[in-house]
């Protein structure tokens, strides 16, 4: 079992930057691959980014490729999802996702586990 909680979502204007962290208990945090994923008003909720459980492999949504960075503190317990030259069409409600699954896919249906998500707004 993890429990997962996300912080940093904000309002920030066309351009700017902000970190999302997502917080992990128990002790085989280092075990899990972990993700992020977003969901806008009236959207299906969609991949963002993934990393593996060492950190070495990440993978990312064309949507936010170059733009985005997701990495991980093993010794901290967290992953992070560093967001740059934000745009309007990022708006969405941003969830925290680990799983157990040695090689997942990009749908949610590959993630046991979920935070309870993050607003980031995105103003014009």
């Amino acid at each position: 079992q993890v429990q997962l909680v996300e912080s940093g979502g904000g309002l920030v204007q066309t351009g700017g930057s902000l970190r999302l962290s997502c917080e992990a208990s128990g002790r085989t945090f280092s075990s899990y691959n972990m993700a992020w994923f977003r969901q806008a008003p009236g959207k299906e909720r969609e991949f963002v980014a993934r990393i593996s459980w060492s950190g070495g492999s990440t993978d990312y949504a064309d949507s936010v490729k170059g733009r985005f960075t997701i990495s991980r503190d093993n010794a901290k317990n967290t992953v992070y999802l560093q967001m740059n030259s934000l745009k309007p069409e990022d708006t969405a409600v941003y969830y925290c996702a680990a799983t157990s699954r040695l090689f997942p896919s990009m749908n949610t249906t590959s993630y046991n586990y979920w935070g309870q998500g993050t607003q980031v707004t995105v103003s014009s």
